[in-house]
């Protein structure tokens, strides 16, 4: 499909690389440059957030080590957001795992041990903290996607329903590996059926049904994580995408209204474009430790 014909190729994955006509001109060329042969846009953005989560936090850890503080506003400012998801989304979504059995495990083997005193108490070697890789893995990989989409020229992967649908699946994989990890794979899939006090002729036939449906469930849930995520970012390029189109819509007297406008419009729609680029990471990250709470945490 050609990009007149679709209104969205400015937001497509593809395999050639836009750049402004001046560019062109400067560059030689006749025409936007194509990637080579089974690459895309977007396959390259994302190795560039890979690559530049990995630069960042293995400066972070080497400033740290030993127990350092970390000194800068630049290693401050990821360190914080680090604490942050372990502080604010995994501890407390995930909580203390535990078997389910006859009694609450949650002060007993397996408690954190705590250094200082009253409000200033800090938690050491949580338990929970053994998601955590997985959690800031995705969370910052999926920030840094967004955020390249805020950089003329580049864009978001997350915009793609395939790469946040690829997350959602790496989640729902990690979900069932923990879960298992806890109780056993059989444990796990036994996890899914709630607790019900039913007649036994009546539970052979409630059981398998109430079963499929909490499994369907757990797979509907993974699949709205991407479908979240995609239309999000999608949606966001989109206006802007929309925003710029009324400069080349209108001619005569009006342009002149609609030009500044339309950039007043641009700006303010960035603005919030940052904010949903760390919201929408923050959201993947507090469900992805809520699935993987209900399934370390069965009941």
């Amino acid at each position: 499909m050609s990009g007149a014909s679709d209104p969205f190729h400015h937001v497509r994955d593809t395999s050639t690389w836009e750049l402004p006509g001046f560019v062109l001109k400067l560059a030689g060329l006749d025409g936007y440059p194509v990637l080579p042969d089974r690459l895309t846009k977007y396959m390259v953005l994302q190795v560039v957030a890979a690559v530049s989560v990995f630069l960042i936090f293995r400066g972070l850890a080497v400033r740290i080590r030993g127990g350092k503080p970390a000194s800068g506003r630049w290693w401050n400012f990821w360190e914080t957001l680090a604490l942050f998801i372990r502080d604010q989304v995994v501890r407390p979504s995930i909580g203390i795992p535990h078997h389910h059995g006859g009694h609450d495990d949650h002060h007993g083997h397996g408690a954190p041990e705590v250094s200082g005193h009253g409000s200033a108490a800090v938690e050491v070697g949580h338990p929970a903290d053994k998601y955590l890789p997985f959690v800031w893995s995705v969370f910052f990989y999926i920030l840094f996607c967004n955020l390249l989409g805020a950089i003329p020229l580049l864009g978001s992967p997350t915009a793609d329903i395939n790469v946040t649908g690829v997350l959602a699946a790496v989640t729902f994989l990690h979900t069932v590996i923990y879960g298992s990890q806890q109780t056993g794979f059989g444990g796990f899939l036994k996890g899914l059926l709630p607790h019900m006090d039913v007649p036994a002729l009546i539970g052979v036939v409630l059981f398998p049904m109430i079963w499929a449906i909490e499994a369907l469930g757990l797979l509907i849930k993974h699949g709205v994580l991407a479908i979240r995520l995609f239309a999000n970012i999608m949606a966001g390029h989109t206006v802007l995408g929309v925003f710029l189109g009324f400069i080349a819509l209108v001619n005569g007297p009006l342009w002149g209204i609609v030009m500044p406008a339309s950039i007043i419009g641009q700006v303010a729609i960035g603005m919030l474009e940052l904010f949903v680029a760390f919201l929408q990471a923050y959201v993947f990250a507090l469900l992805a430790s809520l699935f993987i709470s209900a399934a370390v945490n069965p009941h």
